[in-house]
């Protein structure tokens, strides 16, 4: 019987705050600001009863250093390996965000037009708000058809900062 790998979990300070970072030798499978809403929820749904230890990894060396450069206004598009675990259509979601170019911003209803279910806005929502990736893959892009901010599971105020710094180039 072929034991399931070990899974890593690591710390990284940011400008806004801590996230939590899980991963394999290979890929990340989790990074979130660690007082995002339902984080244990999230921690399990990835982990998938796998044994997480401390500790860290090269995808997480690695994550830790495009943040930086990220944050410093020097980095718009990421290249760490990561695994998505959701179902097909949050995936197909997570896949649209990525779409989204640095700086810019789609509504709720542009994501599910994207994805070629244009009646789909709150199920695109939904997947929206089930992203394991705090901006790596940029949910912090999606706004209200209207321009308002919206929700995002890692505060308003963050969603707020990271735009700020994607149009400005600081926070």
């Amino acid at each position: 019987m072929n034991k399931r790998p070990i899974l890593w979990k690591s710390s990284i300070q940011t400008p806004l705050g801590e996230v939590v970072a899980i991963s394999d030798e290979k890929s990340l499978y989790l990074l979130e600001f660690v007082d995002r809403n339902h984080l244990q929820r999230q921690i399990r749904r990835v982990t998938q009863g796998r044994e997480v230890l401390d500790g860290c990894s090269d995808p997480v060396n690695f994550i830790q250093e495009e943040l930086e450069l990220y944050f410093q206004g020097k980095l718009q598009t990421f290249q760490t390996p990561i695994v998505a675990v959701g179902s097909f259509f949050q995936k197909k979601v997570w896949e649209a965000l990525k779409n989204i170019s640095y700086g810019q911003t789609w509504s709720y209803g542009e994501v599910a037009r994207a994805i070629n279910n244009p009646n789909g806005f709150r199920a695109v929502a939904q997947a929206v708000g089930a992203n394991p990736f705090a901006i790596l893959i940029p949910c912090h892009r999606v706004v209200r058809h209207n321009g308002d901010l919206g929700g995002y599971a890692g505060g308003v105020e963050r969603k707020e900062s990271l735009l700020y710094l994607e149009k400005n180039g600081n926070i």
